[in-house]
């Protein structure tokens, strides 16, 4: 998810571990360790675009296919990768690697006005996240994605949901996330199910970076786009 895009409470954590059973793939490792170079000594890897067919399948569950020393150079790089975009979120397919993995990192700016619900959102690494709403309230707001860059479009999400996911140790998370950073654990979580934020945005809302800054950012609920591009709110 894109940076211009942007509390936490009832958090409880308990301990697993990725499958007793499970085995690093060292094919796996030796690709991802080849994906991690090409990013060079700034560590910055390509994030691919839409149209490429690894942003539409379903990621495969990660269960310590990697080595820990790998896993720990993927979530580093992933992370410079994600913040030199700029953006607030990464998913694993976004850079050619089909796991249920992704990074997340959002700080809040000084208005407390926005209703956008923008809050502080400290780095994680999300392994096999999911979620499910809290409630039914949703809102509509522009969005963006680092894999469909150059545009944004209006998406309507949930307001809060319960997110779950695994960090690096095989540590289990369960946090309930309100606002902007709801919208953003959704966003990269869809990504792992080969889902873009696209998929189900306003198409008529659709505009390039450049418009919107001309048109529409001045009020962060998109009432006057609605209006004159004509899409329902």
């Amino acid at each position: 998810m894109r940076s211009e895009e942007r509390t936490t409470t009832g958090k409880t954590e308990k301990r697993t571990e990725f499958g007793a059973h499970a085995r690093i793939d060292a094919e796996l490792n030796s690709a991802v360790e080849r994906l991690i170079a090409t990013g060079g000594k700034d560590g910055i890897l390509p994030i691919v675009q839409a149209g490429e067919p690894v942003l539409r399948q379903k990621a495969v569950a990660y269960d310590g296919q990697l080595s820990a020393k790998t896993l720990e150079r993927l979530v580093k790089v992933m992370r410079t990768t994600m913040l030199e975009a700029p953006g607030v979120g990464l998913a694993a397919p976004q850079i050619g690697l089909g796991l249920a993995f992704a990074v997340i990192e959002d700080h809040a700016r000084d208005d407390e006005d926005d209703p956008r619900e923008i809050a502080d959102l400290p780095f994680h690494a999300i392994i096999n996240p999911s979620y499910e709403p809290v409630g039914e309230e949703t809102r509509s707001f522009y969005e963006g994605c680092l894999s469909f860059d150059g545009y944004q479009a209006v998406r309507r999400r949930w307001l809060d949901v319960v997110a779950r996911w695994q960090d690096e140790d095989g540590k289990s998370h369960e946090e309930r996330l309100h606002g902007w950073p709801a919208r953003i654990f959704q966003h990269e979580t869809d990504h792992l199910s080969g889902e873009l934020y696209i998929d189900k945005a306003e198409i008529r809302s659709l505009t390039t970076y450049e418009n919107l800054e001309d048109y529409w950012c001045e009020d962060p609920v998109p009432k006057a786009a609605a209006e004159q591009l004509g899409f329902e709110l």
